[in-house]
C-alpha cells in the first residue's frame, strides 16, 4: 500500500505579486525551490493564512534571490499581494517506508528569504 505524504513545505512567506492576466501557477524563488526540493511543474497545494482558503496549482521558477512569490492566472483570484501562506508539497511512498520519511520543510525570514530547516 502507497501513503500520500508531505513532501516539502516553504513555512509562511508573502504574496509579493498576483497576477490574474496570466495562465495559472505560482511563481516561486527558484532558490527557495531548491530549498524545499520543489521541482518545475510540480504540483502544489497552497495554503492562505490570511484568507483560510486552499487551491492546487503547479510551481514556476521566479528569479534567485528575488523573494518573489506570485499568484498568477485563477490562482491570483484567491491571494492578494501581502497575503500569508504556505507552500505544500506531497509525494506517494510505500506505507513500509513511513518510519524513514522526512519532510524537507524550511522557514523563512522578511523578504521571504530562506532562513533554515523547520521542525515537523
Amino acid at each position: 500500500m502507497d501513503l500520500i505524504v508531505l513532501k516539502s513545505k516553504i513555512h509562511t512567506v508573502k504574496v509579493t505579486q498576483a497576477n490574474i492576466n496570466y495562465k495559472g501557477s505560482i511563481t516561486i524563488d527558484e532558490d527557495l525551490m531548491d530549498k524545499a526540493n520543489i521541482k518545475t511543474w510540480e504540483q502544489v497545494h497552497i495554503n492562505n493564512a490570511t484568507k483560510s482558503s486552499r487551491i492546487i496549482t503547479y510551481a514556476i521558477p521566479g528569479e534567485r534571490g528575488s523573494g518573489i512569490i506570485g499568484m498568477n492566472g485563477g490562482a491570483a483570484l484567491h491571494a492578494d499581494e501581502g497575503d500569508t501562506i504556505h507552500i505544500l508539497c506531497f509525494c506517494s511512498i510505500s506505507a513500509k517506508d513511513i518510519d524513514k520519511h522526512q519532510p524537507t520543510i524550511i522557514q523563512t525570514k522578511g523578504n521571504n528569504e530562506y532562513a533554515g530547516l523547520g521542525e515537523h
